[in-house]
């Protein structure tokens, strides 16, 4: 998938749950099939981020260090 964001959203240095409940915020105005980039350095986020995807119905596309790719679900 690479760098294919529609939108990035920088949460680094905040602390759960703000990572998720920041993207939740931002994926609510994207369209349907738009890709968002989280950039998250808290340690909880590995665990938070594919949850929150898993619950909302949103495909996790990419998990690296630090760095998540979310295709926004209908």
């Amino acid at each position: 998938m690479g760098d294919a964001a529609d939108d990035e959203l920088d949460a680094r240095g905040l602390l759960c749950p703000l990572p998720v409940l920041k993207a939740r915020k931002r994926l609510q105005g994207m369209a349907e099939g738009a890709v968002l980039s989280v950039l998250a350095d808290d340690p909880a986020a590995v665990v938070d981020v594919p949850h929150f995807c898993a619950e909302a119905g949103h495909a996790l596309l990419e998990q690296t260090a630090g760095r998540y790719l979310i295709r926004k679900g209908g």
